[in-house]
């Protein structure tokens, strides 16, 4: 779906506009950054005008002893009964990133029992990193020990374009660059690694699975079973638009029988 590429690039441009902070190596911190985005985008990248849901909701956690994070917990909500895994699909700067590393040429591992069955730690990694630890030690747990795209679009890009900050590097973000590393040279071999292993943002979403009103559907009157799209799925879904299924349609030419089609829930009540 080429309209999926161009959506992907659009987003990835819009999330980080800021060509001064690029320029001077500065953190944006006007109005826009009380506003998040759908998809994983580091607060900390010079050129992003907005906030990353997952930080915000962290640092939301952390506070909620003294206030309540409605806004965040609201629009994660509304998010993931609209868009769901849609989000992951089409609107992630860092999912397009991988894919893009994916298309170079080498072996690339298939899907199989052993990938199916780590697709369940992004859900750890959402109790564990996301909820647990803010709540408990009171620090962001995810951001601070995980996330692979604040590493790259952050902390790397601010430490290469600040000398004070150079000095200032320890074991923590040494840790943190191995992690990227590693992220970013298996993603070349495996789609989307960081997206079906241990991204918490889409196993957040992949709750919603069920009740979003954008996705990808089956018409069982058309459908004889063969699981053709399945197999030709990079994911590790069991069937098209379940928990694992991040909606980008490229399944819908592998079908015989034309039975994949993109809608949404207003559509199917009409109908």
């Amino acid at each position: 779906m080429r309209k999926r590429k161009w959506i992907q690039v659009i987003c990835a441009i819009l999330y980080n506009c800021n060509l001064i902070g690029f320029a001077k190596g500065e953190i944006y911190k006007g109005d826009l950054k009380g506003l998040c985005v759908p998809g994983l985008n580091c607060y900390s990248c010079p050129g992003a005008i907005v906030s990353c849901p997952l930080g915000s909701l962290q640092t939301s956690l952390i506070s909620s002893k003294y206030k309540f994070p409605y806004y965040i917990l609201g629009m994660l909500l509304l998010l993931g009964v609209i868009l769901g895994r849609v989000v992951c699909g089409f609107l992630c700067p860092f999912g397009f990133f991988q894919e893009l590393l994916y298309k170079i040429p080498t072996p690339k591992l298939k899907k199989n029992l052993w990938t199916r069955r780590l697709s369940y730690l992004k859900y750890i990694i959402l109790v564990v990193f996301v909820v647990g630890i803010p709540l408990v030690l009171a620090t962001p747990g995810f951001c601070k020990y995980i996330c692979p795209a604040g590493t790259l679009e952050g902390g790397v890009i601010l430490t290469a374009m600040d000398m004070r900050l150079r000095g200032l590097i320890g074991g923590l973000f040494s840790w943190k660059v191995m992690v990227l590393i590693v992220v970013l040279a298996t993603a070349v071999f495996v789609f989307r690694c960081f997206c079906r292993f241990i991204c918490p943002l889409g196993a957040f979403y992949a709750l919603f699975h069920k009740v979003a009103m954008l996705k990808m559907e089956v018409n069982q009157d058309k459908c004889n079973n063969c699981n053709t799209c399945v197999s030709f799925c990079k994911m590790d879904i069991k069937k098209v638009g379940d928990a694992e299924c991040i909606h980008c349609g490229e399944c819908v030419g592998s079908c015989s029988r034309c039975a994949i089609t993109f809608k949404n829930i207003l559509e199917k009540n009409k109908e």
